[in-house]
């Protein structure tokens, strides 16, 4: 019998949030996309059950809260939101975590700018 390894994730969640390294970024504020994937090992795929998964409302909970959070860098932000997931869902082996800022103020026509974290336990 093999190893099975489930994947859920939070795909494109979109926020209206103000972090910014500039002040007026975070009086103004702008639209980010959020996208968190985490990988755990299932042994009993047969169990009906929320608690032998990872609850994808849970998790958008935990990344609106840290939103929520006015930071100068999304970097912080992303920590924050990984370091909780990996405190509250002991089984997740893999946690990713990106987050874009759409239209940053910079002197170039840019769609995003862009973070990712990947965790291995």
């Amino acid at each position: 019998m093999g190893l099975i390894k489930q994947k859920v994730s939070l795909n494109g969640v979109r926020f209206f949030s103000y972090h910014g390294f500039y002040p007026e970024e975070q009086v103004l504020g702008t639209e980010f996309i959020v996208d968190i994937d985490t990988l755990l090992e299932v042994h009993d795929s047969g169990h009906d059950d929320i608690s032998n998964t990872v609850n994808y409302e849970r998790l958008l909970q935990i990344t609106s809260e840290e939103m929520k959070i006015p930071r100068k860098l999304i970097e912080t932000v992303a920590h924050c939101i990984l370091g909780r997931i990996r405190e509250e869902f002991q089984v997740i082996q893999e946690i990713r975590v990106s987050i874009r800022k759409m239209h940053p103020p910079v002197r170039a026509e840019i769609e995003n700018s862009s973070i990712e974290l990947l965790f291995n336990r």
